[in-house]
């Protein structure tokens, strides 16, 4: 059973929102509050070491440690910790730098769950060295952040498809439940640090800092669509998230893109309305959605779920 969102803790305005009944102005500082305030406000406090991890059966542990993910979750993770830290120390805004820490706590705390969870289940793991502080820290953040975007978009469609799948006991699934939510959290403050700086420059400048943010999400289309070709033809793990879909059962490429877009929708729609959201990857799926085939219309007494459910345990 799908755990709930709770939309409605997310969607009332904090006290002295200074935005409640007016619109929004990109850049002001209102819409800084509105973002900060909304990321730190929904924040979860727990400690990974206090996860109830389950006991699996042979099979759900076989399926486990065959996902060929573990490598690179675990240095991606370890690695974006590293560059969202390296911003929080550097920003001069005390209030960007309390939200920009506490996503770099969080991003921490998803590297030591990953971890946890390989020596739990006796998963290997390739050792990798500990990521260092970047140069240029709003260029790391910006670039990651743009790579999670991406990233997650995928990552909902897979999670909800391994969870109607039931490929992992649902034990297993609830605890990441709140992890894959939290990309959610992250997604959606990143879009909205890059449109708050982007309103702070003068209207001559801003075609300036948006080919400068072009340049960080053009170079994160193509590492990842390098990384899905390439997907399985190496050691590197990375285009797991668009190219592994049909593990978790049977679904058409046009089912699958259809699933994350509606999972995207609806993690991020539990967030206050009058935050951006993230518009290329979904925009990009609508359009080539309509040069898709459309696809036949299943018998009326087929559960919705039924093609996903044969990839699931027996």
């Amino acid at each position: 059973m799908r755990m709930p969102l709770r939309s409605s803790q997310f969607r009332t305005p904090f006290p002295g929102d200074p935005l409640a009944g007016s619109p929004l102005v990109l850049g002001s500082p209102a819409h800084k509050e509105l973002f900060c305030r909304s990321f730190i406000d929904t924040h979860r406090k727990f400690e990974p070491e206090e996860i109830p991890w389950p006991a699996l059966e042979w099979e759900d542990l076989q399926r486990l440690k065959g996902l060929p993910v573990w490598n690179e979750a675990t240095r991606t993770e370890a690695e974006t910790a590293v560059k969202v830290q390296a911003l929080g120390e550097r920003e001069k805004d005390p209030l960007l730098s309390e939200a920009i820490a506490l996503q770099g706590y969080e991003e921490g705390r998803h590297a030591k769950i990953i971890r946890l969870l390989t020596e739990r289940y006796g998963i290997s793991v390739a050792p990798f060295p500990d990521p260092r502080p970047p140069r240029d820290a709003t260029w790391a953040f910006l670039k990651t952040g743009y790579g999670e975007c991406i990233d997650s978009f995928f990552a909902f469609g897979l999670f909800e498809m391994g969870r109607r799948s039931e490929y992992f006991p649902p034990a297993l699934t609830d605890i990441f439940e709140q992890i894959v939510q939290e990309e959610a959290r992250h997604i959606l403050f990143l879009v909205n640090w890059a449109a708050y700086h982007r309103g702070r420059f003068a209207l001559a400048l801003r075609p300036f800092y948006d080919l400068w943010r072009s340049w960080a999400v053009g170079s994160e289309l193509v590492g990842h669509a390098l990384h899905a070709f390439t997907f399985g033809k190496g050691s590197s793990q990375e285009g797991f998230e668009m190219t592994t879909h049909k593990d978790f059962g049977e679904i058409t490429a046009r089912g699958f893109l259809e699933l994350c877009l509606s999972e995207n929708e609806r993690r991020l729609s539990v967030y206050d309305s009058r935050l951006p959201r993230p518009r290329l990857i979904p925009s990009l799926v609508r359009m080539a959605l309509r040069l898709m085939p459309k696809e036949a219309v299943p018998n009326s007494g087929a559960s919705p779920d039924a093609d996903l459910a044969k990839g699931g345990r027996s």
